[in-house]
């Protein structure tokens, strides 16, 4: 098989390789303070800014790796005239589309990758149309530059997300046309919206898998994945009779920024990892629970203090670098709101993410980080392959506000083993 038609994802910090991103557009300007809720949203973004912001993001991924945009996957295999009706019958099926079904089906498939995304404006020629205050047949997707939560890659598998909330359903049916259809991806895809062992109350999103090691899979369990969605996942593993170690941590459903375990844990480097310490450390209500899974049977499932302290038993020992920094409570809170756990690795020890949360990027810098400035390496005046350890910081003030980092716009597809 090529290697850039290779799915390999054994840890959270390999070197590497390829990279899914999606840079917000205009679904992300057609956002109203009413609609926002509906979006998942707390509040609207200003898309001038948070594209200014971005292009600092993508610029420094683009510097070190290869970067796939989402859009033109879409609009290469919407060229098929096949794929492109099965997948408007999945869409079609799911979502309420106000009678513009032949409408949307004749969309040319150059311009129809650009509307599944930014929505497709509703034509108002029936009084029932002109007096809703809907203004799309089919919505704008205002969370899928948050690229993590509708495919996951695990190893050389794609693992299709089962969304919590239904505005979020088209992303996967989108993610799961790229991967069975797209040249550049040849893998095996698993679908739990179409299996059996994935009822309605199932649901699977990728900010909360991490992947530690090969062996070892950490998963949050809260608003956004379910323990019925965990089991799908120990089903799978069944079924290919494969060994693995399953961390669960169960997370708060309020506040908002809980809604993924990477909102509070995240890999830095082989031996080390930020952690939003309040929920990660200390004892509190939340379960953490281990499962162990030998040739396809789980043979123990057990409550245990903490997922470092079980990471450790299992011979991951990482030293915790702490969200908001040590102490202060109530920094912590501010910046673990703010994405401040929400890295992203993009080689052993090389990490990126918003230079807003002060007090977790001087923590990070206490424990061996150069802080590099995005800006700086666009300019040329640096690059991180000249540090052995560092932390790239991107400017947040807007993409901070939509609700996820660094880690949560990117959706890796390979990476080198460690």
């Amino acid at each position: 098989m090529p290697e850039n038609n290779r799915i390999a994802i054994t840890s959270e910090i390999g070197k590497l390789e390829g990279v899914l991103l999606h840079k917000p557009g205009s679904e992300v300007e057609n956002m109203t303070p009413e609609s926002a809720k509906r979006a998942l949203y707390s509040d609207i973004l200003n898309l001038e800014v948070a594209l200014k912001e971005y292009e600092q993001f993508k610029g420094v991924l683009d510097s070190v790796t290869k970067t796939y945009e989402v859009n033109t996957l879409l609009s290469d295999i919407l060229m098929d005239e096949s794929v492109m009706n099965d997948l408007l019958d999945e869409i079609l099926s799911e979502e309420d589309v106000f009678g513009e079904e032949s409408f949307i089906r004749g969309i040319p498939a150059k311009n129809l990758a650009i509307q599944l995304i930014e929505g497709v404006p509703m034509k108002k020629d029936n009084l029932t149309k002109f007096l809703t205050k809907e203004r799309f047949s089919l919505p704008p997707l205002h969370n899928f530059f948050f690229m993590r939560d509708a495919s996951i890659s695990i190893q050389n598998k794609i693992l299709i997300g089962k969304m919590a909330n239904k505005v979020r359903n088209r992303e996967a049916l989108i993610m799961k046309a790229v991967f069975n259809n797209h040249p550049d991806f040849k893998t095996l895809t698993f679908d739990p919206s179409t299996s059996n062992g994935c009822g309605e109350n199932c649901t699977i999103e990728g900010g909360d898998i991490l992947i530690v090691r090969e062996d070892i899979m950490v998963i949050g369990i809260g608003a956004r994945t379910t323990s019925q969605g965990i089991d799908y996942i120990l089903k799978c593993l069944k079924e290919r009779k494969e060994s693995r170690h399953i961390i669960i941590q169960e997370l708060p459903y309020s506040p908002e920024s809980f809604i993924h375990l990477d909102m509070t844990f995240t890999m830095l480097d082989q031996d080390q990892c930020m952690v939003y310490e309040p929920l990660i450390l200390h004892p509190n209500k939340y379960q953490t629970v281990h499962i162990t899974i030998d040739n396809g049977k789980v043979v123990k499932i057990n409550n245990v203090n903490n997922i470092l302290e079980i990471l450790k038993k299992l011979g991951a020992d990482l030293k915790p670098v702490f969200c908001g920094g040590e102490n202060d409570r109530t920094i912590q809170e501010r910046e673990q709101w703010h994405s401040g756990a929400n890295f992203f690795a993009f080689a052993p020890g090389k990490v990126i993410g918003y230079g807003r949360n002060n007090y977790t990027v001087e923590a990070l810098n206490k424990n061996g980080f150069e802080v590099i400035e995005a800006k700086d390496i666009l300019l040329g005046k640096t690059h991180p392959d000249g540090y052995s350890k560092c932390v790239v910081t991107i400017e947040g003030s807007e993409l901070a506000r939509g609700g996820g980092g660094a880690r949560c716009m990117t959706m890796p597809v390979r990476r080198l083993e460690i």
